[in-house]
């Protein structure tokens, strides 16, 4: 297995509705910045559970509704990444781009089903057409964000490898897991990678269909909660090779040490209750930074707020990581799908680097099913380690490691 020490971050942003910067997000998840606001922004036909919603000012000539979207903030984060990173041109030139998405893949789906209801001869010829379209939505929808990933590689002028990542909840995480692989590999010395998503009507809708969402503000971990508040966001990260960023002097905010992903099969949107898919991630992102969970200076959990994720993550947190704290973010920023993994990363980071591990925002009372609360309020770091978990639909489980220093 590649070891992951020799890949490091020289650049890194993001955005949601607790800020628009790393150390703004940190400090809106402590000051209760953001909040939720009404689904209508997204469409009238909502139904009326809210969101962790951006301010308009983050989609320059109002919300397109579409893919668009999501490739508007995709573009603000790789930017500002990039500006950190102060990569020259020329080796932007050559440097890969892996960027995950959920949301903003489902662009066809409303339209699909819209005209699959249709009852006159042409609504019927549209409804084929719609079929057809949705018995292949992934594919096409995999295009449709795949040609608006290109359009960001020729606006930032990387002509390496490009990969776009949609694996539901995992694929900010697994972005960056694969920018890692690319590097430790010797395909690319340098990757810019990361997620983002900005929610529609079609993953609202769905997931208060599955009653996992709550009409109130979600509470990770907590004994009370009711659901997930879902939200929206992206983040992007500038990996390099640790001889690449020495050969031309760049800051060094990070690195990425160890990646683990699996899948287990167990259901459709439930994880296997065992957890069995997110201890073998977790174990493969240990063994390849070579450190253990008594290492870690905490997790950040994927703490969904869902009954069955929050158990069944939070038991097998208590059992593999005993006593490491448990951070869980999505109480400020809610749940940015595609982005998840990679904001979560990237504050996780953050962190490391202010030396402390953060409140978990939304958390009040211990669920005796779970046994532990995660962190109440802010503790000082025990190392420069910390591990970041991300669950998907589908069964996909991803782990990352991350590091101030190198070990």
């Amino acid at each position: 297995m590649q070891h992951g020490s020799g890949v490091v971050v020289t650049g890194m942003a993001c955005l949601c509705a607790a800020g628009d910067s790393p150390a703004a997000v940190l400090d809106g998840l402590q000051s209760g910045q953001g909040g939720l606001v009404s689904a209508s922004v997204l469409d009238s036909r909502a139904l009326p559970y809210p969101f962790f919603g951006l301010a308009e000012k983050h989609f320059p000539g109002g919300r397109k509704h579409s893919a668009q979207d999501t490739l508007t903030l995709a573009r603000a984060v790789c930017h500002s990444a990039l500006v950190e990173a102060a990569l020259p041109r020329h080796l932007l030139r050559e440097a890969g781009v892996v960027l995950g998405t959920t949301a903003g893949s489902a662009s066809h789906f409303l339209e699909s089903y819209a005209a699959s209801r249709g009852t006159t001869p042409e609504q019927a010829a549209a409804s084929a057409s719609a079929s057809f379209v949705c018995s292949c939505a992934n594919g096409a929808d995999r295009d449709d964000y795949f040609s608006a990933n290109l359009a960001l590689v020729m606006d930032v002028e990387a002509h390496g490898p490009r990969l776009t990542v949609t694996d539901a909840c995992t694929s900010g995480a697994d972005a960056i897991g694969l920018a890692m692989d690319l590097i430790t590999t010797g395909q690319c010395q340098c990757v810019l990678c990361g997620g983002a998503d900005a929610l529609s009507l079609v993953p609202h809708t769905g997931f208060a269909r599955l009653m996992i969402y709550s009409d109130q503000p979600c509470r990770p971990f907590d004994r009370d909660r009711k659901g997930l508040n879902l939200g929206e966001g992206a983040a992007a990260l500038v990996l390099e090779s640790a001889e690449h960023a020495r050969a031309r002097n760049a800051a060094v905010l990070g690195h990425v040490l160890g990646y683990g992903n699996a899948s287990d099969a167990h259901h459709f949107t439930a994880p296997h209750p065992e957890g069995r898919g997110l201890a073998f991630a977790i174990g493969s992102a240990l063994d390849q930074a070579g450190l253990t969970a008594a290492d870690m200076a905490f997790v950040n959990a994927h703490g969904t707020s869902t009954r069955e994720n929050d158990k069944v993550e939070g038991r097998l947190l208590r059992t593999l990581l005993p006593g490491v704290p448990v951070w869980a973010s999505k109480g400020g920023t809610g749940h940015t799908l595609g982005a998840a993994g990679a904001l979560e990363a990237v504050l996780t980071l953050a962190a490391l680097r202010n030396g402390t591990v953060p409140a978990s925002p939304g958390f009040f009372n211990i669920d005796p099913e779970i046994g532990f609360a995660p962190t109440q309020s802010a503790l000082a770091a025990s190392s420069p380690f910390a591990l970041s978990t991300s669950l998907g639909f589908g069964g996909g489980n991803a782990a990352l490691v991350l590091g101030r220093v190198k070990p």
